[in-house]
């Protein structure tokens, strides 16, 4: 299993300087993996059913700084060797493809094969009203904007005339990533499963560590694995990531919990930044050492 964590590019502290500190902090501790999350335009109050909560309740303040993640991770990977790179997730019906794909090929150029997108749909409907952009068929949305990326990422794309969006000529759209930037998709409805299995690299899911069930995560897993054998595609050539919520300040529990999620089928987690992270190579290794 890999571990990775997320990087500290929201809340009360969160500054360019001081997550580029903290990415080169943690790459040497031992991380191998780090990632960003994505919000472009928070309301002062969120009124959605947020789906990772039981009773739908997002709890954060959103009168921090937030970090644009794609600034973030190429900010990142400026200053990182080996580690690999991610959104988990970013909001793909909230960014028009062709930029989208410019801005993440070019990220790729700076960190080549180690960069990794996890795209969603998007559950905070008054984001999409601020940005003018219908809440209503994202998912098709979104499948339709990874057809026109992953397009982009030939070197050209177009024509393209889709149900969302269109792009009248062919156009050049270099650099081109070398090797491909796998794309991972999010959410646990069936929906969501099902085009992970059909369309994705990967799969990005979220528990937390006090409401951890492995073996709801492996229905998950399974169901995935069935769309991609549906789809003639190889199940096991999907990439599992999970978000685990909560393992900052509770290192034993998560250690505890590792086991349990690599059986279920977890090839890499994403842990909550580490509270000192210049000095959280041990707490790093006893997670490396408990999935060894």
């Amino acid at each position: 299993m890999i571990i990775g964590a997320r990087l500290p590019h929201t809340g009360p502290q969160a500054s360019g300087r001081a997550v580029v500190q903290a990415a080169i902090d943690l790459e040497a501790a031992g991380l191998e993996s780090l990632w960003v999350s994505d919000h472009i335009a928070q309301p002062h109050v969120i009124e959605s059913a947020y789906p990772f909560e039981a009773d739908g309740v997002a709890r954060w303040s959103t009168q921090h700084p937030d970090l644009e993640a794609l600034v973030t991770l190429a900010m990142v990977a400026s200053v990182t060797r080996d580690v690999r790179l991610g959104t988990a997730i970013l909001l793909a019906p909230l960014r028009q493809p062709v930029l989208a794909a410019k801005q993440i090929a070019t990220i790729a150029s700076a960190a080549p094969g180690r960069v990794a997108i996890g795209i969603g749909a998007g559950w905070l409907a008054e984001e999409f009203a601020a940005l003018g952009i219908p809440y209503e068929r994202r998912g098709r949305r979104t499948e339709e904007w990874m057809t026109l990326v992953r397009q982009c990422w030939t070197g050209s794309a177009g024509p393209f005339d889709g149900e969302f969006y269109t792009l009248p000529g062919p156009i050049v759209a270099l650099p081109a990533p070398d090797p491909m930037v796998p794309l991972y998709t999010g959410g646990h409805s069936p929906a969501a499963l099902r085009r992970a299995g059909r369309s994705a690299d990967g799969w990005v899911g979220q528990q937390s560590l006090d409401q951890l069930d492995p073996s709801a995560l492996a229905g998950a897993i399974a169901v995935i694995r069935g769309a991609a054998a549906a789809a003639d595609r190889d199940p096991a050539a999907i990439h599992v990531v999970l978000r685990l919520v909560g393992s900052a300040g509770a290192q034993r529990r998560t250690v505890a919990a590792l086991p349990a999620l690599a059986a279920a089928g977890v090839d890499e987690v994403i842990l909550d930044t580490p509270r000192e992270p210049a000095s959280s190579g041990q707490e790093i290794a006893a997670y490396r050492e408990a999935v060894a």
